[in-house]
């Protein structure tokens, strides 16, 4: 690949996020100021779809990076459209192969040495094509699988050229991070050129196979003891830096729903498998599988009938834990499966998300009547809720829906990247699974002492519950003594975000209202006094901007 190609992808990348970016700006932000705000959302999943379709269309024909951004956004079942998901799914199969001519060239180069004499046999057929690399099956000659127990085995090539295609979409990346942060709603909540740098650590620690086998080594100790967990051997003495030679497990994909029913396996069962698996490479062992998109998750019948083992593939992508950090997400854990709000909130506080001027008490509030009317709730259960109802939460919270208080610290960049994953394949697995009673076992263990948890920490939460029922008197006369002094006042989100749109309405009107007459005084003297014509219709344009832009105003920082 000559400099000319690398120059030319850089530029065919920033200018497809450059007319994203365009497109977001006109449609979500100038068309709303014009009132223009039912023709928007009337638009909008028209317009996602064709958006979706446009970065399918790129990232097949160029690959690398764009490939692993599209196989994100196609797992988040959860959050995203149908219409977008279902047009990137595609990505997990359609990443067109690289010339087997170049695939063995790169290989051998990598041997030094021919391909027959590594290997019995090699399937010049690709077995399948990833973002940074492509897979084939081969088989070990006689003395290598006596040395490694297993003859059937699978092959991955990395890409010709990747080295210099992943620096090449890391700088558009890059380029594409730098616009982010001047957009302040954006800028404010995550150090975007960080998240950028902490994805270019992970995509380049990816393309080093040998630190990917050591990966795949530590998840086969960390299961050792898991009957219904199968990772991959290694054969080292085929593995290089740019070459990796593993046992073959392929199975049913994880997202082969027919396929998984077909076998007799319950598919919600292989869901709650999957996030106890998780729970426990987060919580316990500190390091996780950082890319369960489908094609690197197998299900296989064993046993009984209806029993399965799980098979992880490709541990190029690993998160690591650090112990302060599982403080905090155990915290977030226990407090989510426990509903407790306060709790939830001050564990955001321990991970550093939330932004420093958040409005702590009224993201308890919101919380807590999330856990009120939503806890317990299934995928599907959510999918019934009505429109109105869903509306009338926002309204109430409106203050949080627009402000948003959250950031993203990088240090959670893959962990977040990997439940959201997470949270799309399980709902794909089972639309009814529920997330609560999923947890409930694992929580059980984290408050019991299990699972890692200390004496220490046992100690303190029996603290916690002691502090809070000697404290319980104190607030309840203060709150009576309050009220009998006629000072108890009662947070109403609802009733001041009411005022401050009366607010602003009126101010916006007569804004209006002095732009129309500025507008008309300027017309009626253009053709006796064009000099202060012009300055009056000058002038206009004053308040016409605080029409346009005037509709946060007052609403809180910006």
């Amino acid at each position: 690949m000559t400099p000319a190609q690398l120059r030319a992808r850089y530029r065919r990348i920033v200018t497809f996020f450059a007319g994203v970016t365009a497109s977001f700006i006109y449609w979500e932000i100038v068309l709303p100021k014009l009132g223009l705000v039912a023709w928007t959302n009337r638009t909008r999943v028209r317009r996602e779809r064709q958006i979706a379709a446009r970065f399918r269309m790129l990232a097949i024909g160029m690959g690398g990076l764009m490939i692993k951004v599209g196989q994100f956004l196609s797992a988040r079942m959860d959050v995203l459209p149908a219409e977008i998901t279902d047009e990137l799914s595609g990505l997990q199969d359609e990443v067109p192969p690289a010339a087997f001519a170049d695939i063995k060239a790169k290989a051998e180069a990598e041997f030094g040495r021919s391909l027959d004499e590594v290997y019995e046999s090699f399937d010049p057929v690709p077995l399948a094509a990833a973002s940074l690399g492509q897979a084939h099956r081969a088989r070990l000659r006689a003395e290598d699988a006596a040395d490694t127990g297993f003859t059937e085995v699978v092959v991955k090539v990395q890409r010709p050229w990747i080295d210099e295609i992943v620096q090449t979409d890391l700088a558009a990346l890059r380029r594409v991070g730098q616009w982010l942060t001047r957009y302040r709603p954006i800028a404010k909540r995550a150090d975007v050129p960080a998240l950028v740098e902490e994805f270019a650590h992970t995509t380049l620690a990816e393309i080093d196979y040998l630190a990917e086998a050591g990966n795949a080594g530590h998840f086969a100790e960390a299961f050792d003891e898991d009957p219904l967990v199968r990772v991959p051997q290694v054969a080292w003495e085929h593995s290089t830096t740019r070459v990796l030679t593993l046992e073959d497990v392929s199975a049913i994909r994880i997202g082969d729903y027919d396929a998984i029913i077909a076998a007799g396996i319950d598919p919600g069962q292989v869901a709650h498998k999957l996030v106890e698996l998780y729970l426990q490479q987060i919580f316990t062992d500190g390091v996780f599988h950082a890319d369960p998109h489908p094609g690197n998750l197998f299900i296989r019948p064993v046993g009984e009938p209806g029993e399965f083992e799980l098979t992880f593939i490709d541990f190029g992508m690993v998160g690591r834990i650090a112990d302060n950090l599982r403080d905090g997400l155990r915290e977030a854990l226990i407090a989510i499966a426990t509903q407790d709000a306060p709790r939830l909130v001050a564990a955001f506080v321990e991970l550093d998300v939330l932004l420093p001027d958040a409005d702590v008490k009224l993201l308890e509030l919101a919380a807590a009547q999330v856990f009120d009317r939503f806890g317990g709730m299934t995928m599907g259960d959510l999918r019934d809720v009505s429109h109105e109802e869903m509306m009338s939460f926002g309204l109430q919270f409106r203050d949080l829906m627009v402000n948003m208080p959250f950031q993203l610290p990088e240090n959670l960049l893959l962990l977040g990247r990997t439940i959201a994953m997470l949270s799309g394949m399980c709902t794909g697995l089972d639309e009814n699974f529920n997330v609560w009673s999923a947890l409930a076992p694992y929580t059980t263990k984290l408050v019991s002492g299990e699972g890692g948890l200390s004496w220490q920490t046992i100690t303190g939460e029996g603290g916690k519950i002691v502090q809070t029922l000697i404290a319980l008197p104190r607030r309840v006369d203060r709150v009576l003594t309050t009220v009998e002094r006629g000072e108890l006042s009662v947070r109403t989100p609802m009733l001041d975000l009411r005022m401050r749109r009366l607010e602003r309405a009126a101010n916006r009107g007569v804004s209006a209202m002095i732009f129309a007459a500025l507008l008309l005084a300027g017309a009626m003297l253009w053709t006796v006094e064009p000099m202060l014509a012009k300055i009056l219709m000058g002038v206009a344009v004053l308040p016409l901007l605080a029409v346009l832009f005037g509709g946060r105003r007052g609403h809180g920082p910006s």
